[in-house]
């Protein structure tokens, strides 16, 4: 019997992807996301691809209530999680309501530390598990106006898995940092930044495919960290190596582009 992947933001972009990829692998993807029309095409087209019945779980995963139901309704071992699902807010913090930011926050942070939680025990316990946390190459950035938490939600994703990582790394648990930069995906059209996106000095943008691609080599192989693509390591050499009285200016001016004004 195959290994069974929980993924979180199945229903589209780079969490598609992953169920697609590990499908082809032989995995059972365990598909949670809000959008059940989705998920089931998603369900259907793996089926029919690879005879593979994934577990469909529609949730909002902002919803606290909802991410409990969800963990106790899994049933069967979680050999795999990957905490894919996100978002971000372009507008500034000052205008978005408090309810919008704490939503942010659920997802992004608190939701993939409880699935961790909840399904960590069981893989230490059979020996073998495999955690991608999506982060981004901005957790790397000195973070600039609009998007105002997202920097830091994916500075947390980074730390936490290589916290974690040392913990787990000798009891057949891989735990990896997947932080890509610009990528084919819904992300731009959901947070209303599209038409910046398509005029961005970051095109093209690196293909869905190969992001996930990237990230599975990095988690069987045990890396904690994994930046995808020869631009995204050398961006992130930048706002490692660079002083931040050079860089910071250049980041904020950059992300301009991609805030909402007030």
């Amino acid at each position: 019997m195959g290994r069974r992947y929980l993924i979180t933001g199945a229903s589209a972009g780079i969490g598609a992807a992953f169920a697609r990829t590990l499908a082809g692998q032989g995995a059972t993807p365990i598909l949670v996301a809000r959008r059940l029309d989705r998920l089931t095409a998603l369900a259907g087209e793996i089926r029919d691809a690879h005879g593979i019945d994934s577990e469909i779980h529609v949730c909002d995963l902002s919803d606290r209530n909802a991410v409990d139901a969800l963990i106790k309704v899994i049933e069967g071992p979680v050999d795999g999680l990957i905490n894919n699902a996100g978002y971000s807010i372009a507008h500034t913090f000052a205008v978005t309501p408090l309810e919008a930011q704490m939503a942010f926050v659920e997802t992004s942070v608190n939701t993939p530390t409880r699935l961790a939680r909840a399904f960590l025990p069981g893989m230490i316990e059979r020996g073998w598990g495999r955690i991608i946390n999506l982060s981004s190459i901005v957790a790397f950035s000195a973070g600039a106006a609009g998007h105002t938490l997202y920097p830091a939600a994916k500075a947390y994703m980074l730390k936490f898995s290589r916290s974690l990582a040392a913990e787990v790394k000798d009891k057949g648990v891989h735990v990896t940092a997947l932080c890509p930069g610009s990528t084919v995906s819904e992300f731009t059209h959901a947070n209303g930044t599209e038409k910046a996106a398509d005029h961005s000095p970051f095109r093209p943008l690196m293909p869905t495919q190969a992001v996930v691609d990237a990230g599975l080599r990095a988690s069987d192989a045990g890396r904690e960290v994994e930046i995808p693509g020869l631009f995204n390591k050398a961006a992130v050499a930048a706002m490692t190596l660079l002083p931040d009285a050079l860089l910071t200016p250049l980041i904020r001016q950059g992300a301009k582009r991609f805030m909402i004004e007030d």
